[in-house]
């Protein structure tokens, strides 16, 4: 496939017959990455993830209870791709209401990796990132609640980037957890998700926590030469697979080699970020899921009475979603609310002045982005085990800094392994430019 770069300089006719190799490609890969084949606008194609709007599709968020929504109106990204010469050609498979970590939860059905079918791509922008992975798309956009971009990155060997929390308007997203929630590119390489972030970043006044901060195109300044101080944190490494600590050792070798200056440190542990996180996100996720209840939202299923249409109407969620909207619901309870989200929002301010003391001394940190490659379908059955996979990814999400996964290597079997860089909030340009620098020395490839 194509990169991104490289489709700037195609003629329509030539994209045209592009998006019907995409979608013969697609069909015939058997990936489950993409719903449909649905397409808007003329230009570049860009695969969207199915909570993203684009008007008079169906978007639907990889949940029964929104079959037959067709959306009235275009996400502000999706304006902003048509205005720079990008099109929306279809719809990726993506986790319930992004509330997972392996796309299996989607209506859908599961997305397989393209690196080894028996594994899960990850989640929830599972789809987007395996059709990039695999060949079949040039480049999508997902969104990131708690790493749902960077983790599938680094299970299918992509480039996925988050940005700070602001810097990509929400307006038009399938909210999940409203105060993490961020639009990001999946890409085939870091100077692709460039192009595409400084294409949909902007300011926007339907966006009530849209950022005014001047924006400044990242590609016009791209620099892989620029010596940057990069932080690594002893102590989350530990918590990682003997396959990741090798590849991040590793990177940090080739970091120094590149010519940057590695600082040690260490944070506090990570399973203040995950309690913290489940506690902020499912309280958030309870609120934005109680519009579908068959009245002003959802896919009605009648009963006898009011109350018999709501419970139907709300037994259309699947499993991993009533469970987050029961977690919700009760740390926000009579009783609870101090003890649990009181608390977390306190964690929370902690984790980001954490992060503000190490970017004292550094202007980057490296990270793991998943404890482990990917794992196999069907093999994570306690809904912990899941949420401990996201452990390295969302206390970038509460501290709503910037940060990018892209691949470093692969494990014994062949699964590839990334790691992230994570910058300064509005900091995107150093992000990219380390990124970039290390994507040179690193040459990964397929």
């Amino acid at each position: 496939m194509i990169t991104l770069k490289e489709a700037l300089t195609k003629s329509k006719e030539e994209l045209d017959a592009l998006k019907v190799e995409m979608e013969v490609k697609a069909k015939a890969g058997g990936l489950n990455a993409y719903i449909d084949f649905s397409s808007a606008g003329e230009g570049i194609p860009i695969l969207i993830k199915d909570n993203i709007q684009v008007k008079d599709w169906a978007i639907t968020s990889g949940s029964e209870i929104l079959q037959g929504y067709v959306a009235p109106y275009n996400a502000t990204v999706i304006e902003n791709l048509f205005a720079k010469g990008f099109s929306a050609f279809g719809r990726s498979n993506m986790d319930e209401f992004a509330m997972g970590s392996t796309t299996e939860s989607s209506f859908y059905g599961v997305t397989k990796n393209p690196y080894g079918e028996d594994r899960v791509p990850g989640g929830s922008s599972g789809g987007s990132a395996a059709a990039v992975a695999g060949g079949i798309a040039i480049a999508a956009l997902g969104s990131d609640t708690g790493g749902s971009i960077r983790q599938p990155a680094a299970y299918c060997g992509c480039v996925g980037m988050k940005p700070t929390y602001g810097r990509v308007s929400r307006f038009g997203l399938g909210a999940y957890a409203s105060s993490l929630d961020q639009i990001g590119p999946i890409t085939q390489n870091v100077e692709d998700a460039a192009i595409l972030y400084d294409a949909i970043a902007s300011h926007d006044e339907k966006d009530s926590t849209s950022s005014a901060l001047e924006l400044k195109s990242i590609v016009e300044n791209l620099n892989p030469n620029r010596k940057l101080t990069i932080a690594v944190i002893d102590n989350y490494v530990s918590e990682a697979s003997e396959d990741i600590q090798k590849a991040y050792n590793k990177t940090v070798k080739a970091l120094e080699e590149a010519g940057h200056t590695i600082v040690h440190k260490n944070m506090a542990n990570t399973k203040y970020d995950i309690a913290t996180y489940y506690i902020i996100a499912t309280a958030e996720a309870t609120t934005n899921l109680a519009r579908y209840d068959g009245i002003r939202y959802g896919n009605r299923q009648e009963g006898a009475n009011l109350a018999e249409t709501f419970t139907n109407t709300r037994s259309l969620f699947g499993e991993e979603v009533q469970r987050r909207i029961l977690l919700g619901n009760f740390v926000l309870s009579a009783g609870y609310y101090d003890a649990y989200y009181v608390k977390a929002q306190k964690v929370r301010h902690l984790i980001r002045d954490e992060f503000n003391v190490v970017f004292k001394d550094a202007d980057l940190i490296l990270s793991p982005v998943a404890p482990t490659v990917a794992p196999k379908i069907g093999s994570i059955h306690d809904p912990l085990e899941m949420y401990k996979s996201d452990m390295y990814t969302i206390a970038i999400n509460l501290a709503g800094l910037p940060a990018i996964s892209l691949p470093v290597g692969k494990d014994d079997e062949g699964m590839p392994i990334g790691l992230q860089l994570i910058g300064k909030a509005f900091n995107e340009q150093a992000v990219f430019d380390g990124a970039l620098s290390l994507e040179q020395v690193i040459q990964y490839t397929k």
